[in-house]
């Protein structure tokens, strides 16, 4: 079984740290796939103080990182506190190693103090995001991307990017099916696509206008394989062009453009991960037409070849203590995924 130690320590995030415990814990242990093992590490065993006024028992001290295949460093108190050096050592030594260190906001900023990112792409909180730089200038900073995933090292943006990072390690881990059961029973996107600027999706409100809408959202969502355009979508739901664009913008925050390719995008995810159809048939079951369209628009998105993405999950390894996973890189593979896609 996989093990996560996640990193306790006094004035912690009580949501920070429960991100993690809610997604590799409670939530796998629910749906009765336990394939995680949780451990909550500090420098100290006992009770120490949260950053919201109540205290929490750490039950393992830093050795048991030397147990981790990943550990998870969720955000720190004070960008400007130098973590503990016991802290600092044990991570560099779990990385030594091959484990996986996620590092969630903050996070980022006892990852750069430990070394590990020099040379390495990161994400962190924006409003914090001139600060790190000023820090770590060894380290190549994203100040857009919600999380960042550099194989053997993880970092995700503020808050509610935590549970999309940890999310992410779902779905690289288990697959698109367990990741997305775990989202629906959060209440949340199972993945969020652009960066930390944008609107998160709001619910539609009971209108009569826009209980029309959803029934031809989910209608379209039910027939993504078919040619969809606004003006097909606006005469179902019976409105106008004009009226049904501001009505779906403000319902779903994004464009129309935009929200159906982020739905066949992650069409063609499930059927990838979970079914054996040549990728020609992924294409037209996702309504993207063509190989070379569907190749085009999931590379752009995932930086991955959608043959490289399925190959990623057919080889995942059944034991799931193995360390240090990486994504295949595009120019590795790129004469195995012609030969597939064709």
């Amino acid at each position: 079984m996989h093990t996560i130690a996640v990193i306790a320590f006094e004035g912690i995030s009580a949501f920070h740290l429960s991100v993690p415990c809610i997604v590799f814990g409670d939530e796998m242990l629910k749906l009765g796939v336990p394939r995680y093992r949780l451990l909550i590490c500090g420098e100290n065993i006992g009770s120490i103080p949260t950053g919201s006024g109540f205290r929490i028992e750490v039950t393992h001290d830093l050795s048991h990182l030397g147990e981790a295949d990943t550990v998870i460093v969720p955000a720190w108190r004070d960008p400007d506190e130098r973590p503990p050096e016991a802290l600092l050592q044990s991570l560099k030594a779990a990385h030594a190693r091959g484990a996986r260190l996620v590092g969630l906001c903050l996070g980022t900023f006892v990852l750069g103090e430990a070394g590990v990112l020099d040379g390495r792409p990161a994400s962190t909180h924006w409003a914090w995001a001139e600060e790190f730089q000023r820090h770590y200038p060894q380290v190549a900073l994203d100040q857009d991307a919600l999380y960042v995933d550099d194989g053997d090292i993880l970092t995700s943006a503020g808050t509610a990017a935590a549970m999309d990072c940890c999310l992410h390690i779902v779905r690289r881990d288990h697959g698109a099916e367990i990741a997305n059961r775990i989202a629906r029973r959060l209440v949340v996107a199972p993945h969020r696509h652009g960066g930390q600027t944008q609107y998160i999706e709001k619910p539609i409100p009971a209108a009569v206008s826009e209980v029309q809408l959803g029934a031809t959202i989910n209608w379209a969502i039910a027939h993504l394989d078919e040619p969809l355009s606004l003006e097909k979508l606006a005469a179902r739901a019976g409105m106008s062009l004009r009226s049904f664009t501001r009505h779906f913008r403000k319902a779903t925050g994004t464009t129309f453009t935009q929200w159906l390719l982020n739905q066949r995008l992650a069409t063609a995810q499930r059927l990838l991960e979970t079914g054996s159809c040549p990728i020609e048939r992924v294409a037209e079951m996702a309504g993207f037409g063509s190989t070379v369209s569907l190749r085009q628009h999931f590379t752009r998105a995932f930086s991955i070849s959608p043959a490289s993405y399925r190959r990623q999950f057919r080889k995942r390894p059944e034991s799931a203590g193995h360390r240090g996973h990486r994504f295949p890189l595009r120019h590795d593979l790129e004469a195995a995924d012609m030969d597939a896609e064709r």
